[in-house]
């Protein structure tokens, strides 16, 4: 084992491990070199049966070669990492400047479409988008909204109540409305305040026109001098801009809710004509929301004092106006995932609604 032998063999691992033409080849050549039976392992284990002096430069010359072919073997290795990238790169290249290919598109939900068209309008007015939590305490859903405990909204049969609450505590639940999100907003900071409420919510229902889980849309403005006459000026503005139509009347009817007073429900005229419903046509009457001044009360439960602050709220069911709007018959479908119903009824996600483009397609 002299040392023109050593650096022979050396030369010649070398030379191997710069031919290996790719990682497999590579590690076939480490194998057979430094290995548990490779050429420089056996010759390493020589050493045990030399002489101290010619094993120590036996020992010296062997580390140096196994040294010199790990070298060469992580060389060739971060070379053909380096080839093997710049190939993927080349392969997987796109050309910018090419036009883009038709592709299959997906659509946008008719309730995802509405809810950004509504929020587009009332923005307009100066409303931004507050948001709150699906599961509701008993506080925010009933107590603070003026809703008394013997009130039907409360029973088993309206209210989907989950498990907790111990004692007087009554138990979590999923929010029967989105006017939780009104006494929130009122606790987090003073008046005035202009927000609009997109979100789902739960109720134990279920036909052609209800679903346990749907969507609402709540309004509150709150300030110092606001009437009945800007709520009904908020909402025919909003009317007008969501049907598209200057043609929309609106009647309000006086009505009852615990977290408003006055109170009022709001209709739409419309007509029908071959099985299809026209609004801002004709001459009968629809409902679609509920609306007031907030209740004195329902401001002092939230922190806000109701003799130098008042305000009005409404509040709408997203998927309805979303059936009107769009000819869509039964509610019931809007939630069953059907990508045939989706292609006819759906959006374009790219298309989105503003008073420039016009709300929608």
């Amino acid at each position: 084992m002299d040392r023109d032998s050593i650096d022979r063999l050396g030369a010649e691992l070398a030379a191997a491990a710069d031919a290996a033409a790719d990682t497999a080849a590579l590690e076939a050549v480490r194998v057979a070199a430094l290995g548990k039976k490779g050429r420089v392992t056996e010759l390493m284990k020589g050493l045990g049966a030399m002489a101290p002096e010619a094993r120590r430069a036996a020992g010296q010359s062997l580390n140096q070669l196994r040294d010199r072919i790990e070298a060469a073997i992580a060389a060739r290795a971060e070379a053909i990492r380096r080839r093997d990238r710049t190939a993927k790169l080349a392969e997987e290249k796109v050309d910018v400047t090419l036009p883009v290919r038709p592709t299959a598109e997906g659509k946008l939900h008719p309730v995802s479409q509405v809810i950004d068209e509504v929020t587009e309008i009332f923005a307009a007015m100066g409303f931004v988008v507050a948001e709150g939590p699906d599961i509701e305490d008993d506080f925010h859903n009933f107590t603070a909204l003026n809703i008394p405990p013997e009130h039907p909204a409360r029973q088993m049969h309206d209210t989907f109540y989950l498990a907790g609450g111990a004692g007087s505590n009554a138990p979590p639940l999923l929010r029967t409305h989105t006017s939780p999100v009104q006494v929130r907003t009122m606790q987090a900071g003073p008046p005035p305040y202009r927000i609009v409420v997109p979100g789902r919510t739960y109720r134990r229902d279920s036909d052609q026109t209800h679903t346990p889980m749907f969507h609402q849309i709540e309004g509150l403005a709150i300030d110092r001098s606001i009437t009945m006459g800007h709520l009904k000026g908020c909402l025919e503005e909003f009317a007008r801009a969501f049907f598209e139509s200057d043609q929309v009347r609106m009647r309000f009817r006086p009505s009852h809710f615990p977290f408003t007073e006055p109170s009022a429900e709001v209709d739409i005229n419309y007509t029908v004509e071959n099985g299809v419903v026209r609004v801002g046509a004709g001459e009968r009457w629809m409902e679609i929301l509920g609306c007031g001044m907030v209740h004195p009360k329902v401001l002092e439960m939230c922190g806000v004092d109701p003799a130098q602050w008042q305000g009005f709220a409404f509040g709408m069911g997203l998927d309805r106006i979303a059936m009107l709007k769009y000819g869509i018959p039964d509610l019931r479908t809007m939630f069953e995932g059907d990508l045939r119903w989706l292609a006819h009824y759906g959006f374009s996600p790219l298309d989105l609604p503003s008073f420039g483009q016009g709300l929608s397609r």
